[in-house]
């Protein structure tokens, strides 16, 4: 997964309107529902990963492995809130929470469409299940091929995008693109003028002309600038070949993607598994420049002290900038500046 963002620029008005572009100021929240490989462990379910651009109570699911419903018990989201799920492969650890949380959803009263986008398998699957257990959605379910096209998703400030990858089954990324824009005042502009922060400001915000006592009027474009953040995060399925990511990577500022084993374990149970090694994520995310890298979907038998510590330290090998190993039911949230951190 990648996030990418742009933030604030100069302060200074160049015209009647004027656009700044925002530097890291589009904010993504990222909550793992689970992280671990195959299998699930006491501390780790199977993949599963809460989405959350900008400010918006909207969500995205990304992958549905067993139990993820139960995951959801224990955080602030909401399934009436889920605006879509995007499966990324076939295989069960990454699917077999599907059919539970659909009806849970159901039951607790969301009528709300619900997109799903997934492979046609998937969809197939989903259909025989709710024929042969009896399930009734109250609520539209509406299925996009993800093998239809590049681009599954597109709504007012959000786009999303599938990209292929390479593991044993179809696999493939998701990128989410998210953009929103708000007007901001030139507070210190206003205040060389002797306009204190008040009505004055709301009005000037809202686009309309102000006159002062003095009988002089502020022309709103004058004072205000179309504010926009901007940010981008690529959610990758299984796969063996990082490097498949690097035009996704472009201008990207975190990178969240499985690593699996340890390159000495990837290395002694062969190509047949097609997942990454540790080593092979750090080092892609080293040459791509990556400022951030956040890792996940760990082998079970690393799910003690030890066996993450054996992970972290062949990634600090490899990679010299500001490493994660997710952990379930944590939150990572990208600030304004281009730094992620663990909430």
């Amino acid at each position: 997964m990648i996030i990418c963002c742009a933030s604030a620029a100069s302060r200074r008005r160049c015209g009647p309107i004027r656009v700044e572009i925002a530097d890291n100021a589009g904010m993504f929240k990222l909550t793992f529902l689970g992280t671990s490989a195959g299998v699930p462990t006491r501390e780790r379910n199977v993949t599963s990963l809460a989405v959350q651009p900008g400010l918006s109570r909207d969500w995205w699911m990304v992958d549905c492995g067993e139990a993820t419903q139960h995951r959801l018990q224990r955080l602030s989201l909401s399934v009436h809130d889920l605006a879509g799920i995007c499966i990324t492969h076939v295989h069960g650890d990454h699917s077999y929470g599907l059919p539970g949380l659909l009806a849970s959803a159901a039951m607790t009263g969301r009528r709300r469409p619900l997109i799903l986008i997934a492979p046609a398998a998937i969809k197939a699957w989903l259909d025989a299940t709710m024929l042969h257990t009896e399930l009734f959605l109250p609520y539209p379910l509406i299925h996009i091929d993800v093998a239809a096209a590049q681009l599954v998703h597109e709504a007012a400030g959000l786009r999303i995008e599938r990209h292929p990858l390479s593991h044993r089954a179809a696999s493939v990324a998701f990128r989410f693109a998210a953009e929103s824009s708000k007007w901001k005042l030139d507070s210190e502009a206003l205040r060389a003028r002797g306009v204190p922060a008040g009505p004055a400001w709301g009005r000037l915000t809202a686009g309309e002309d102000v006159t002062l006592n003095d009988g002089s009027v502020l022309a709103a474009a004058d004072f205000r600038s179309l504010h926009t953040e901007r940010g981008a995060v690529v959610v990758g399925g299984d796969n063996d070949t990082p490097a498949l990511l690097w035009d996704a990577c472009a201008t990207a500022q975190v990178l969240v993607h499985e690593a699996t084993y340890t390159e000495e374990t990837l290395q002694k149970i062969g190509p047949g598994p097609t997942h990454s090694s540790v080593q092979g994520v750090a080092q892609f995310a080293a040459e791509r420049g990556l400022p951030n890298l956040l890792l996940t979907h760990f082998s079970p038998r690393y799910d003690s002290k030890a066996g993450m510590a054996e992970l972290e330290a062949e990634a600090r090998l490899h990679y010299q900038g500001r490493l994660f190993l997710a952990e379930d039911l944590v939150s990572y949230e990208l600030d304004a500046t281009g730094m992620l951190q663990r909430l």
